[in-house]
């Protein structure tokens, strides 16, 4: 099997020189060449293409949101944005999201070699990721996943770290029902498809998308203007009803519950699962406890396996349960990995999940 190769662009000699060792120290991944500005990148790739560059924002002559934008406008390829200056805002990560950037790293202020180094995984599987993202043309148009640095290596923790499974548990058909839906890699674009095809009086939405903090809230504003329904990040107690989407703040866990006949969230800042907070599984499995059968749970495009076993125990506890098909997906791995433990009713391309939802709604 091929190794990915990488083209580093960035003026610090040190983080060229860092992120070479992390990215060459992986058995799957190979440094091909590294630039400290665009403008010797372009030359680098007129030699080799790469299969993905990581870049950064602030460089000599020219930035890295005018290069990121060239090249999907010229020569489409994976881009992972590695940059401090997103942290100062989101305004610079929301446009590299919309020239095509298919995931953000920010650098946090404190040592660039201590970072990388307790960062090694996080940094080792974006570029996998990125390497099976889907990109074209049409990328500039869209909006693509930011992710949260995961400090050090992590230990693989299920939903149980958050809420115990119950099994057996099957709640009283209401006449609401919540539509559940968790996404990864390419799952901001997906969103934002699935939401804007959704009628005003759509059923209650609440959404898991892996993004970090700050970010979240941007995303949920920028949906809120496109789309028919109302979208906003979830705060504690915010109550499930028709015709909104409530999304998931970043670095915390979204869990349903109910009272009576009424459906709210609760925010939790539990480990991570899955090494994901929020986690889509820790939200399903709050679903299936809590809705069950009055819930569609739909899990989309994504790198990993979050989500997988949660829409299995959404379906096992009633509910209506949609995976998305590969051929729409940026990354192929949850719902695939949901689809062979069988978790997933029905399999789905993106441009009919709206629809599917519509015909199901009470």
């Amino acid at each position: 099997m091929s190794k990915i190769r990488v083209l580093v662009v960035d003026d610090s000699a040190i983080v060229r020189q860092t992120l070479t060792e992390i990215l060459n120290a992986d058995n799957d991944i190979e440094v091909i060449a590294v630039a400290s500005d665009p403008y010797y990148a372009a030359k680098k790739i007129q030699k080799e293409v790469p299969d993905v560059i990581t870049l950064d924002v602030e460089m000599p002559r020219m930035d890295g949101l005018t290069f990121l934008r060239k090249i999907m406008t010229q020569h489409p390829l994976p881009v992972i944005i590695i940059s401090s200056l997103t942290a100062k805002g989101t305004e610079t990560a929301i446009k590299a999201l919309e020239y095509g950037a298919v995931d953000i790293i920010t650098k946090p202020n404190m040592s660039t070699k201590d970072f990388f180094k307790e960062s090694s995984m996080k940094i080792c599987d974006a570029v996998k990721g990125a390497a099976r993202a889907k990109v074209n043309r049409k990328s500039i148009k869209t909006i693509k996943e930011i992710h949260r640095p995961i400090q050090g290596v992590t230990p693989k923790l299920s939903a149980d770290a958050v809420l115990q499974h119950r099994s057996g548990r099957s709640m009283l058909e209401t006449t609401d029902i919540v539509i559940a839906v968790g996404a990864s890699t390419g799952g901001t674009e997906a969103l934002r498809e699935f939401l804007m095809g959704l009628p005003p009086d759509s059923p209650g939405v609440v959404i898991v998308q892996h993004m970090p903090e700050h970010f979240t809230r941007s995303f949920a504003e920028r949906l809120n203007e496109l789309c028919q329904i109302s979208v906003k990040e979830a705060a504690e107690n915010d109550t499930v009803i028709r015709g909104r989407a409530l999304i998931a703040p970043g670095n915390h866990h979204l869990l349903v519950k109910r009272s009576g006949a009424r459906y709210y969230v609760a925010i939790n800042n539990g480990p991570l699962v899955n090494r994901h907070r929020p986690s889509v599984d820790v939200l399903f499995r709050s679903t299936s406890q809590y809705v069950g059968k009055n819930a569609i749970g739909i899990l989309m495009t994504g790198m990993g396996d979050d989500g997988a076993q949660g829409l299995l125990e959404m379906r096992e506890a009633g509910a209506i349960t949609v995976a998305q098909d590969e051929k729409s997906c940026v990354v192929f791995g949850m719902p695939k990995e949901a689809i062979a433990r069988g978790a997933a009713q029905h399999i789905l391309p993106l441009n009919q999940m709206a629809g599917f939802v519509a015909k199901h709604r009470r």
